[in-house]
């Protein structure tokens, strides 16, 4: 049971929150969870948002669940192509390097990579080439009923990267706060396919490369195993926090619809700080 005087400092800094998203134009969403109190913090948790690349966390489990089934391995290898099949009308496109934040696997066409280093490089640095490989191995709609299994309900993972005839008709992926906070939390409690798997995941994502929101503002002692996502109007947050002591906590932290978006970063920085500050207080 929480304390009067826990509850009153957690409803203090929702409030506190709650203003400081009110310093710049746009829609948030937090959703935080203290794994060892169980203590939440929800704004927003249900709003649905464009999934940007947060959606390559549900596609790496998808990965490691049929590594466990025996479907797949991750030293199976792929051969790297740039063509791949929309969702919407079974028509062919590509993926332009310039919209990529990672462009050294469009060099390697042709040749051939194993499933860990691709689903890596989607992770770390968000390779859309990579993701739209991984998603064609391990089918959308797989990973899906895997989301659905870990009681996911809103999450939508419908297709890869830049398939601008589904994006036409509305065909997006997308995904909630709560939706985001149920899969962190059970892979920081290692029950994600297993143990030793739900670990391997959490390493990956230690590795991020993009730190400007969760971990920007946080003492460098704190590690946080992460996965962004950003496109035009939208930018997300998504992850474990785990302190010096062991202890663990989870952070999701979406926008969009912002009219700057440094602004929206840095308000959301300050989020996870003040979220830091509370747990350590």
């Amino acid at each position: 049971m929480i304390s009067a005087a826990c509850e009153s400092t957690e409803k203090a800094l929702k409030k506190n929150i709650e203003k400081q998203m009110t310093q710049v134009s746009g829609t948030f969403a937090v959703a935080f969870k203290d794994l060892a109190t169980k203590d939440e913090i929800l704004i927003g948790e249900h709003e649905v948002f464009h999934a940007a690349s947060t959606m390559k966390t549900p596609v790496m489990i998808e990965v490691y669940n049929q590594a466990n089934e025996g479907k797949i391995s991750l030293h199976d290898s792929l051969t790297i192509k740039n063509d791949f099949t929309s969702i919407a009308d079974g028509s062919h496109y590509s993926l332009s390097p310039k919209d990529d934040s990672e462009h050294e696997l469009y060099l390697q066409i042709g040749k051939r990579k194993i499933v860990y280093s691709l689903m890596y490089d989607m992770i770390i640095t968000s390779s859309n080439l990579a993701t739209n490989l991984i998603i064609e191995l391990v089918d959308a709609k797989q990973v899906m009923k895997t989301m659905r299994g870990l009681g996911a309900v809103d999450i939508q993972v419908l297709r890869g990267v830049e398939d601008n005839a589904a994006f036409r008709q509305g065909l997006n992926n997308t995904t909630t706060a709560y939706d985001l906070m149920l899969i962190y939390s059970a892979l920081a409690s290692g029950k994600i396919v297993n143990r030793e798997a739900s670990d391997a995941m959490i390493n990956v994502l230690l590795d991020q490369k993009f730190n400007d929101i969760i971990p920007a503002l946080l003492p460098a002692d704190v590690k946080v195993a992460h996965k962004t996502g950003s496109i035009k109007g939208i930018h997300h947050d998504t992850g474990i926090v785990i302190l010096p002591d062991g202890r663990r906590y989870v952070l999701i932290l979406l926008s969009k619809d912002f009219t700057d978006e440094q602004a929206a970063i840095r308000v959301m920085a300050k989020i996870s700080e003040m979220i830091y500050n509370h747990v350590t207080r």
